[in-house]
């Protein structure tokens, strides 16, 4: 058991190492449209999650916690209290960080486009790929 769990702990060191884009199974079979460009600024911004699924377990998370201070009254005032602030807590999670780039195209137009997860710099060359009108990501070259 001892020898299953090194190797597996060596094995998941390389995958950072090699890590590939992951794209969708349907991107195997469409064309995209590529153009490059130089990012001409970057505004930072959160984009908000639309699930549900941080907000209720942080208040499950918080109410459990809180459960577990004081007797009687004062348990289930600071369940309610520890509910709230995890409901807080959890909203607040489930923002993921992401950058507004404003690039320059090859051809002269400007497009603002929002990446999650990503790291970028002004002046930097990127590659634009359009998945029809949409963009499909973003990548630098």
């Amino acid at each position: 058991m001892i020898i299953s769990a090194a190797v597996a702990a060596g094995l998941s060191g390389c995958a950072g190492l090699y890590s590939l884009p992951t794209v969708s199974q349907t991107a195997t079979t469409q064309v995209m449209r590529a153009e490059t460009g130089t990012v001409q600024s970057i505004r930072y911004v959160a984009v908000q999650d639309n699930s549900p699924v941080g907000t209720l377990l942080g208040a499950v998370a918080g109410a459990a916690l809180g459960s577990t201070i004081g007797k009687g009254k004062g348990r289930i005032l600071s369940s309610v209290a520890g509910g709230l602030a995890g409901t807080y807590v959890g909203n607040e999670v489930s923002k993921a960080n992401a950058q507004e780039l404003t690039i320059r195209l090859k051809n002269g137009r400007t497009i603002v486009v929002v990446r999650k997860g990503t790291q970028f710099y002004p002046g930097e060359r990127v590659r634009v790929l359009y998945n029809g009108n949409q963009v499909g990501n973003v990548e630098p070259l």
